[in-house]
């Protein structure tokens, strides 16, 4: 009769208590799975520059970014995550694998993988908040295991941190005196991050595309109303895909990226008028936002992307 949830007002997509801290530390290990995508990429992308003397104001671009951001991302990241409902973080996770599929087949046609990665930020957060919410889904245990993931998720975006921090500022120095066993390890296998990057995503990914099915099915009582949902959706996510496509052969840049999100936010909030649920509508813009904010901490990254 006296837990946090009897009395505190109800929000959308928002449980009190147990289900809160949950929330929370699904979405922290989201927000630094992301850090670490983030990190590995900006030692790519400065020793990629450093190596360039024709993107040298690129180079201190990316060498000068403030750190202290790093920690207001992970904690909007993390409430972000919170918030948002399994129901469309499932979509969106579902939306970009097609999307990514899609962009991968088109490589040989000039699109460009790194730019890729930078635009996965807000559904790789989304896919491993999902993924720990269907394999822990009625664990004895649950919370406990959420805060070892945490844990670790922790230690590794805080290592990631201190790899780019420490390239970031003394690479170009180590590299040519050669008595740093870090930098000596990048500059012969540095080029290597990007595969490592696309194996580690396509597994996460695929993990993320079964929990995300499943999680969305678990809400349909029957197979018509299964295929009522299933239908729109997958003309509508074809639709997006292909006229994304067309849209990154005529033109690029941030205002094109930017155009692509609200597209893709507004045809998912326009089909979950019809056939969600109006918390659906609220997670909608929750992600969105998401995604904007994903975009606005990685610019300078998205513009030595483009550049490349």
């Amino acid at each position: 009769m006296f837990s946090l949830g009897s009395w505190l007002p109800a929000l959308p997509g928002l449980a009190w208590g147990w289900a809160l801290l949950d929330a929370l530390l699904q979405g922290l290990v989201g927000a630094c799975a992301v850090l670490v995508l983030c990190s590995l990429l900006k030692v790519y992308l400065y020793i990629q520059c450093l190596n360039d003397p024709e993107r040298q104001a690129e180079k201190e671009a990316i060498r000068v970014q403030w750190w202290v951001l790093e920690l207001l991302h992970v904690v909007v990241l993390t409430a972000l995550l919170a918030l948002v409902g399994s129901r469309v973080a499932a979509l969106v996770v579902l939306e970009f694998s097609l999307r990514a599929v899609s962009t991968i087949l088109s490589l040989g046609k000039g699109a460009h993988s790194s730019q890729l990665y930078l635009l996965c930020q807000y559904s790789l957060g989304c896919g491993v908040s999902c993924s720990l919410s269907f394999l822990l889904e009625g664990a004895p245990h649950g919370t406990c295991n959420l805060a070892l993931a945490a844990g670790l998720a922790g230690l590794l975006a805080t290592y990631a941190q201190r790899l780019a921090r420490h390239i970031c500022t003394l690479y170009e120095l180590h590299s040519q005196a050669r008595y740093c066993g870090i930098c000596i390890l990048l500059l012969a296998a540095g080029h290597g991050i990007p595969r490592l990057l696309r194996n580690a995503l396509a597994v996460t990914f695929a993990v993320a595309d079964l929990a995300a099915v499943a999680l969305i099915n678990r809400d349909f009582l029957s197979t018509a109303e299964a295929i009522r949902f299933w239908t729109p959706l997958t003309i509508c996510y074809t639709l997006l895909v292909v006229y994304m496509q067309e849209e990154s052969r005529q033109s690029a840049g941030g205002r094109a990226v930017y155009q692509m999100v609200l597209v893709r936010m507004g045809g998912l909030f326009i089909l979950l008028l019809t056939v969600g649920r109006w918390t659906d509508v609220f997670h909608v813009l929750v992600s969105l936002l998401g995604e904007l904010w994903c975009l606005l901490r990685a610019g300078v990254m998205l513009e030595a992307c483009w550049r490349q």
